[in-house]
């Protein structure tokens, strides 16, 4: 018969992070985490990166470093998309200048893109697009340029799409998928 191999095929999912939850899977200030929503029967997930406390949507969680470091790397250039609702006057002139990358308080922050979804009196939605996520960089830029984040979401990291989940939903991205988004050595 077929060899058993005992090293399972890396297995990646697709999570609709809420607000008010941390990425770790413990934290000092007892705060609730993003595993006590997964369901039990799941195998032990790393998260590829980390969503803070106060934003929401697209969270990929895998069983394999490897896979998680792939994604994280810089020089792998993975746009990870948001959707921002912001409060305050936009310029657009300076938030088209974001694209050459911006240095605030001696920290340089890379290219990011932003296009304005609808700009109302009191709240404006911003798609922005940013290649790494540095701690907190979308809400301390757009606060720089004197715009308050209020609603934060991540709708995509790579090829992967929050696309019509509900928040807490978790899926497993098919193998397909998986074979046309990372490299084929990363999958075995």
């Amino acid at each position: 018969g077929k060899l058993i191999s005992s090293k399972q095929a890396p297995r990646v999912f697709l999570f609709y992070k809420p607000v008010g939850f941390i990425c770790s899977s413990n934290d000092p200030q007892g705060r609730k985490t993003i595993f006590d929503l997964l369901p039990k029967n799941l195998p032990r997930l790393i998260s590829v990166g980390r969503l803070d406390f106060n934003t929401e949507g697209l969270l990929v969680l895998t069983t394999s470093g490897a896979i998680a470091r792939y994604m994280e790397l810089p020089k792998n250039k993975w746009v990870r998309k948001y959707r921002a609702r912001v409060f305050g006057k936009l310029n657009r002139d300076r938030l088209s200048a974001l694209v050459k990358g911006i240095t605030i308080e001696g920290i340089r922050y890379g290219s990011i893109k932003v296009e304005i979804d609808q700009e109302k009196e009191s709240n404006s939605w911003l798609t922005i697009s940013i290649n790494e996520g540095k701690n907190r960089e979308i809400r301390k830029i757009m606060e720089h340029l004197g715009l308050q984040v209020n609603r934060l979401i991540r709708v995509s990291f790579g090829p992967f799409l929050l696309g019509d989940m509900k928040i807490s939903d978790i899926h497993e991205v098919n193998k397909k998928i998986l074979k046309n988004s990372l490299p084929l050595e990363l999958l075995k």
